[in-house]
């Protein structure tokens, strides 16, 4: 626990400066960014979060991400994993907000609460489940109540025995359990959840990333 509340300590002002850097892409981002978080976070299972936001850049620039078609967008994808099933999920996500009369950021205000937000995610975007429906969220600055189980943060779990082991796969019932766990621990040492996110993700990879 020292060592946890040690690194805290040092990076707490840069988790909160990235917090405030999330909150501003949806207070003041327009649909085409908030979309590039959306297919950020299709990118990032199995693969590396660096390498996915790479591909994102490079969609951006090349103007694949909002224009191409899915064989061209697999074609930036060699830095991911499954790229040619990630391309048609960006495909299919961007008609989904752009081809239609509600955007992203209409779509998720008539949603209250950010559970109905995620529910709706993980029920209506393919290639979401629950973690990157979290992930998306948390990007976008709801930062609040939600966690996102990758396996950094399950291997920092088991670390700190707040799960007995690591789930070869996660049902939604067993997402929800642990996060109730992750909620738990985080209470017991008054460290917002949020915060405890990063501090997980900075033991694995001394980053503070997206």
């Amino acid at each position: 626990m020292e060592e946890l509340f040690n690194t805290y300590k040092k990076i707490k002002p840069d988790i909160l400066n990235r917090i405030t850097e999330f909150k501003s892409v949806w207070n003041n981002a327009d649909e085409k960014r908030l979309f590039q978080e959306l297919a950020f976070c299709l990118l990032t299972p199995q693969s590396k979060a660096q390498n996915a936001w790479k591909a994102i850049i490079k969609l951006t620039e090349n103007q694949r991400l909002f224009e191409g078609n899915s064989v061209a967008i697999a074609k930036d994808l060699n830095l991911v994993r499954f790229r040619n099933n990630k391309a048609g999920y960006i495909v299919r996500a961007r008609e989904m907000f752009f081809d239609n009369s509600k955007g992203i950021r209409e779509t998720l205000s008539e949603l209250t609460s950010i559970t109905e937000k995620r529910n709706w995610l993980n029920k209506n975007i393919k290639g979401y489940g629950l973690k990157e429906s979290s992930h998306f969220l948390r990007n976008i600055g709801f930062v609040e109540d939600i966690t996102i189980l990758d396996r950094h943060i399950l291997k920092n779990l088991k670390k700190f025995n707040v799960i007995d082991e690591i789930p070869k796969s996660i049902s939604e019932k067993k997402y929800f359990e642990i996060e109730n766990q992750m909620k738990e621990f985080s209470n017991e040492n008054k460290i917002p959840l949020s915060h405890l996110d990063f501090i997980f993700w900075y033991n694995e990879t001394k980053t503070i990333f997206k």
